[in-house]
């Protein structure tokens, strides 16, 4: 339904839906034994097996509700990532409704930068499936049609689904990483490269 500024509401993806009793509670275990193995060892220390038998289930559910290990990994960030996502869909401006559409642009490239400096060894792990890892998951389809979105009103003429991904790019967690602990940028030096690679294509 179209707002008053004109923008789209969108939704927060991966809201969980009805499920009975017996499955919501094995999801709360194998999502619980997961973050333990994470905060205990790490990422990449998760394997379905172990998780599996962690949470007192078969393997065979742990791959039926979650389907690989990167799709387990997002589901243990989801929480973080629900608050986010609200954040820029109906929370407070520049990062919510109520600022212009540039403001809102940078506001959301920072905010996603400190979300993924947050959880970057997660994220990372996340997207080391599939090659298509980090594309499959909703979240990313959310933040790609909000930047599409904020990118129409600024330049109605430009090419919005494809600068999105271009925005986006920079932010997969491999990339991070590699400029925060390899090359040793600052996550304000990355800010600032956000803004002018910004700022360059949108004029």
């Amino acid at each position: 339904m179209p707002r008053e500024d004109g923008m789209r509401e969108l939704p927060i993806v991966d809201r969980p839906s009805t499920e009975r009793a017996d499955a919501a509670h094995n999801r709360r275990r194998i999502l619980r034994a997961a973050a333990a193995i994470i905060d205990a060892r790490g990422p990449e220390a998760v394997s379905m097996d172990e998780v599996a038998r962690a949470a007192g289930v078969g393997v065979g559910t742990v791959y039926r509700r979650f389907g690989d290990r990167s799709r387990l990994v997002y589901a243990v960030i989801d929480d973080r990532e629900r608050e986010f996502q609200a954040a820029f869909i109906q929370g407070p401006p520049p990062l919510g409704p109520g600022a212009g559409p540039r403001d809102r642009l940078r506001a959301f490239l920072h905010a996603l930068a400190d979300r993924t400096e947050a959880q970057a060894d997660l994220l990372l792990m996340a997207e080391s499936g599939p090659p298509e890892a980090r594309f499959r998951d909703g979240s990313y389809h959310l933040y790609h049609r909000h930047l599409a979105m904020l990118l129409g009103r600024i330049r109605p003429d430009a090419d919005a689904d494809y600068l999105a991904d271009a925005l986006l790019a920079p932010l997969a967690a491999n990339l991070f990483l590699h400029q925060r602990r390899t090359r040793g940028m600052t996550l304000g030096r990355i800010k600032a490269g956000l803004d002018a690679l910004a700022e360059g294509l949108i004029g």
